[in-house]
């Protein structure tokens, strides 16, 4: 019994001096390095976007506010307005061309102009159509699915690709 103490008693005291040494706590980045850092994702997304654009051999447009897009067919008639039910087919793609999401078959699908939970860089977007357009649209992921993506089919700091067409607009859905 007493060299069952006794070896505890001196394991116990030879693991007590060898602690391993402790890290010190993260630190959090400045709001200026948290900022240049925002800005060069920023850039590389942009030069993401821009080589998309030269693989496909297209022309986009830019907007003010990052969004790019290609009218395919340009209808006459009253674009869509905020507060308006637009309804869409669509196809959502990364700019790698994998499909993440898109409406079925002739069963449309409805928001509502700058009120819906859905891209900003969408609702942007759809009031630069009218019913009958169709149009090729790259929103970058911050006018998208942001720092996360959805979690789901579009990875973090994702833009993703719109080929979209706008069936209609209404008062109500």
């Amino acid at each position: 019994m007493k060299s069952l103490i006794s070896f505890i008693l001196s394991a116990t005291v030879a693991c007590g001096g060898q602690r391993t040494p402790t890290q010190p706590p993260p630190t959090m980045p400045s709001a200026e390095e948290r900022l240049k850092e925002n800005r060069d994702a920023v850039r590389l997304e942009e030069h993401d976007i821009d080589l998309f654009e030269q693989r496909m051999g297209l022309k986009l447009h830019r907007s003010d506010r990052g969004v790019r897009f290609l009218m395919l067919r340009d209808q006459e008639g009253e674009h869509a307005k905020p507060q308006q039910w637009a309804k869409v087919n669509y196809v959502v793609e990364l700019l790698n061309g994998d499909t993440a999401y898109s409406t079925a078959l002739g069963e449309p699908e409805s928001f509502l102009v700058e009120m819906d939970q859905v891209e900003s860089g969408l609702h942007e977007a759809i009031q630069w159509m009218s019913p009958g357009d169709s149009a090729l649209v790259v929103i970058p992921s911050y006018r998208a699915h942001g720092l996360i993506g959805d979690q789901d089919r579009i990875p973090m700091r994702s833009s993703v690709v719109y080929h979209i067409g706008l069936v209609a607009v209404s008062v109500r859905p």
